[in-house]
């Protein structure tokens, strides 16, 4: 016979958080369930590396908590595949368990939250759910910040965040080095003579080929390369170790690199740098291995720590690099939930630019002709990754010029970047990138031309299309496309202050000059497999 407890806790995958208060003390009448399951294997398809890497971070929770003395039950697959289901498990295990309470951290997806809502109402015994104590902003703070269909803007909010939280501030309450944003710092491109600098990124070995034969088994699909040695952290160490070698090795040129892209490092054989100076501490982070306020903190320590140092062995770290870095966490991670739990569920049926193709079938390859577009999607299924302006400005500037139905671009980069969890992602692909919310997000659409590529990255040099052509033999198909793309839409984006000045030079233009190249832009449009 199963033995009884009186509490039942559940632990989702992206709930790794050693820190929360469930685990000041221990008792022995709470039992603590860890469970992989089809329900959310199956949800999209995933990359095999994000799979590997929440189940292989589960296990080590599993693990860690039992060592500590606290009741765990992890199951696998294997334990699973008889439940259709989270709540079919869970009335199980209520019911072999004798358990009188059960009680979860509110999930961060809506999906889940509701679920979890919905069963927990209809349970005879009592339910609890809590915060996971893990973001800045509380849940019930969140309407304080946003409101739901109003449009907001990152940056005022994140001088709000500043403030309330006194990061970056002097004394007098005023920011750091006189200026709230050294944005327009951080927008260099790598040239050859940078490149030398580059760090390796720190990758681990974690062994995770018995996973990789339990998804064999189950048989499910996923995308992107395996790897039976996984390179992502899966537990706290790993990500404190993660976070260190950041501050020492990336931070100091992270800033003034973080927009720059480069294909020179591959083509010289060095794939192993494909991060530049990136922290890739965000699936961390999503999984809560470690808190922002632990990352922040940590950043703020070491800069700290430098200026104090006359002599100092290791690069200088300037405010620019340090304050890019910290927008991203304190403001624009922060940001992108609020956004999303304030307009959740309308949000996700978002469409206003009436986009509806399909997804070309290279995005699943990499197999096009278009170098900025092989290199980002290539990257994203080596390594489940790419930094924020490959799949800002590449990936999801090509779905935008395009127009992909969001649908189809949500499920895409949920799928294939190891961080994308739907409350961080969603309003990033959705609204940032796609601009289908309308300017919830972002104060324009983020839309542009191979100029933007070239400027940005040495993409351009190999490329089978020529960048400074538009509608001649090879022209880069990103020039056409960008201007269809602002005609097509000019009623709805014609009034922003932001692209007044497109529209004007596009009225400049002869109409045979137009029509050439709205004519080159469908032909395009009609041939996505091919580009």
């Amino acid at each position: 016979m199963a033995k009884s407890y009186q509490r039942l806790r559940l632990i989702l995958g992206d709930q790794l958080n050693a820190s929360h208060s469930w685990f000041k003390d221990k008792d022995p009448n709470t039992l603590y369930l860890i469970a992989e399951l089809r329900q959310e294997t199956d949800y999209v398809v995933y990359h095999v590396q994000k799979i590997c890497a929440f189940f292989a971070g589960m296990q080590e929770f599993a693990e860690a908590l039992d060592k500590a003395g606290f009741k765990v039950l992890h199951l696998t697959l294997d334990d699973t595949q008889a439940f259709s289901d989270l709540p079919q498990l869970l009335t199980h295990l209520i019911q072999q368990h004798q358990v009188q309470c059960f009680e979860y951290q509110r999930p961060d997806e809506y999906r889940l939250r509701q679920q979890l809502a919905v069963f927990s109402a209809q349970l005879s015994i009592s339910s609890q759910s809590v915060s996971s104590e893990h973001f800045y902003l509380t849940d019930e703070e969140l309407p304080s910040y946003f409101s739901q269909g109003k449009k907001h803007r990152m940056e005022a909010f994140y001088r709000k965040m500043r403030q309330r939280f006194a990061i970056l501030m002097d004394d007098e309450g005023q920011p750091e080095g006189g200026q709230w944003n050294f944005d327009a710092n951080n927008r260099n491109k790598l040239k050859a003579t940078d490149l030398p600098s580059v760090p390796q990124p720190l990758l681990f070995t974690n062994d995770v080929s018995e996973i990789l034969k339990r998804l064999e088994k189950h048989q499910i699909k996923t995308l992107g390369q395996a790897q039976s040695s996984l390179l992502w952290p899966v537990n706290r160490q790993q990500a404190k170790e993660l976070l260190d070698y950041f501050c020492h090795f990336c931070l100091p040129f992270f800033g003034t690199f973080q927009d720059a892209m480069t294909g020179q490092l591959k083509q010289q054989g060095n794939n192993r740098q494909w991060s530049l100076y990136h922290s890739r501490l965000s699936f961390a982070l999503n999984s809560k291995m470690i808190s922002p306020q632990l990352v922040v903190n940590t950043v703020l320590a070491h800069y700290r720590k430098q200026q104090e140092q006359l002599l100092c062995a290791e690069p200088r770290i300037d405010l620019a690099q340090v304050e890019g870095f910290i927008r991203q966490i304190l403001g624009w991670r922060e940001f992108v939930r609020g956004v999303y739990w304030l307009n959740m569920p309308e949000y996700a049926s978002l469409n206003a630019l009436a986009a509806n193709r399909d997804l070309p079938s290279w995005f699943w390859t990499g197999q096009t002709k278009m170098k900025c577009m092989q290199q980002a999607i290539e990257q994203s299924l080596e390594f489940a990754y790419a930094h924020h302006i490959q799949r800002l400005m590449i990936t999801g500037n090509f779905c935008l010029l395009t127009g992909i139905n969001p649908d189809q671009v949500d499920a895409w980069y949920l799928g294939i970047y190891i961080d994308a969890l739907e409350w961080v992602e969603m309003p990033n692909t959705r609204g940032m990138s796609q601009f289908a919310d309308g300017g919830i997000v972002g104060s324009k659409a983020y839309a542009a031309s191979g100029n933007y590529v070239n400027k940005m990255s040495d993409y351009c040099a190999t490329c089978h299309y020529k960048v400074a052509k538009i509608t001649e033999k090879e022209a880069c198909p990103l020039n056409a496309l960008y201007w269809h793309f602002m005609q097509q839409h000019q009623t709805t984006l014609g009034n922003n202050p932001r692209t007044a000045l497109v529209f004007a030079n596009w009225l400049k233009k002869t109409p045979e000059q137009q029509q050439a190249i709205l004519d080159y832009a469908k032909g395009c449009l009609n041939n996505l497999e091919q580009l």
